[in-house]
């Protein structure tokens, strides 16, 4: 037994169907992986407008009762030796003698003011990517004290260490039923917002596939899984596309509502699913990206952001379609209080590489059964460089904390002890 145990307290969107739900379950993974040094306690978030997960499993069941018992611990006046926030930087505060902040990722090129502020009020940042933790870092604001006029920068002056997802292995998936009546068909992941740049890639894949027997799959919402907004996007697709190429030989297909982490992978190795496109104006890491590299489909996705670290291979060999692009100002829809700020940019795909690599990743799939070959042996390199247990590692690593002077104390004392 472990007398020293630390108390880690996770606060996070953990029971969320949204990109930080998924980071918050990582953690908890991870921790779950090290229960000999952690006591875990979960303080569990909303997020937005998202779902809830309704499926009942072990993982479930256990953070059902482990909130139960922080609520009772905390109740009692129990003490946490470490907070673990899981959320947007902004809501980061001072809850535990140690403050780890984690977030899921930095999509322009500047985080906000308040992101610095409130990680300089942490002991330790972790991020998902390279791209998050350069931007974190290269971002600077010169601050001017009101009362003296006084002018000094902002920049984030605590430690910034990035961990990864891991992959996830499913010994059996389930058989989805899709009907595609086309022999070759995109897959593209994407919520309908204005950074999944979703319309844009329905058009462009539309205009240069138009006259043939080619499908592009959505698996897109708006918000939820409900039936209000599967409605709701319906309707919007359908009176785009009446809008662009009405008497077209190419297909437009949508899914829409809850999928299980299965469902999904089955989505990714389907027989009827050929190749992955996303062109969002930036990733703080890309999960759905990440899960069809790994799922060995071919991509084609914009060259920025934070999924370069699992589509540049070990030895800086780009093993996907890079989309050309340009990094200018954020369209006046993206902006987000306090997250993502006017100031900031991102890429904007050019149209014309799109279209070109699309065409690229289609020709080389029906001609040359190596292109195949390829994307399949280098899922088998990400699934060693990214396994669960290598990620669940780096993220314990870091969240372990030097003993205090009691515990050396305690230890030293112990091992002076003569065992007869």
């Amino acid at each position: 037994m472990n007398i020293f145990k630390k108390k880690i307290l996770l606060k996070g969107p953990l029971l969320t169907r949204s990109g930080y739900g998924e980071h918050a379950r990582f953690v908890l993974r991870a921790l779950r992986s090290r229960e000999d040094m952690f006591e875990i306690f979960i303080q569990p978030l909303q997020w937005g407008q998202t779902s809830w997960l309704n499926e009942i499993t072990e993982e479930r069941a256990w953070i059902d009762h482990t909130i139960e018992k922080t609520i009772a611990f905390l109740q009692q006046g129990g003490q946490i030796d470490i907070s673990i926030q899981v959320t947007i930087p902004n809501e980061w505060e001072k809850m535990a003698p140690v403050n780890i902040g984690v977030t899921a990722g930095i999509e322009t090129t500047k985080v906000a003011a308040p992101w610095i502020q409130k990680g300089n009020e942490m002991d330790k940042i972790i991020v998902v990517s390279d791209h998050s933790k350069k931007v974190y870092e290269d971002t600077a604001y010169i601050m001017t004290n009101n009362e003296t006029g006084e002018k000094s920068e902002l920049r984030l002056n605590k430690p910034i260490e990035v961990v990864n997802y891991p992959v996830k292995i499913y010994d059996k998936l389930p058989d989805l039923e899709l009907d595609l009546k086309n022999d070759f068909n995109f897959l593209c992941v994407a919520q309908a917002g204005p950074r999944k740049n979703l319309f844009n890639t329905v058009k462009w894949f539309i205009e240069e596939f138009h006259d043939e027997e080619v499908g592009i799959v959505l698996k897109t919402n708006i918000a939820k899984n409900c039936l209000m907004d599967r409605e709701k996007i319906m309707s919007e697709i359908r009176s785009y596309l009446r809008n662009i190429h009405d008497n077209r030989k190419c297909s437009v297909y949508i899914i829409h509502g809850d999928m299980t982490d299965e469902e999904m992978h089955a989505l990714y190795k389907h027989p009827s699913i050929d190749a992955m496109v996303l062109l969002s104006h930036g990733e703080g890491f890309g999960l759905p990206l990440f899960e069809a590299a790994y799922s060995g489909l071919p991509v084609v996705t914009v060259g920025w952001s934070g999924h370069l670290d699992f589509l540049v291979d070990e030895d800086g060999r780009e093993r996907f379609y890079p989309v050309r692009y340009d990094i200018n100002p954020i369209p006046d829809e993206a902006f987000w209080e306090g997250v993502i700020i006017k100031e900031s940019m991102w890429a904007y795909p050019q149209e014309k590489s799109a279209k070109q690599q699309l065409r690229l990743c289609y020709n080389d799939l029906n001609s040359n059964s190596s292109v195949i070959d390829a994307s399949s042996q280098y899922a088998v390199a990400i699934h060693e460089r990214f396994s669960k247990e290598k990620m669940y590692k780096a993220f314990c690593d870091l969240v372990q904390t030097p003993p205090s002077e009691e515990e050396t104390e305690w230890m030293q004392a112990l091992s002076e002890i003569e065992i007869l």
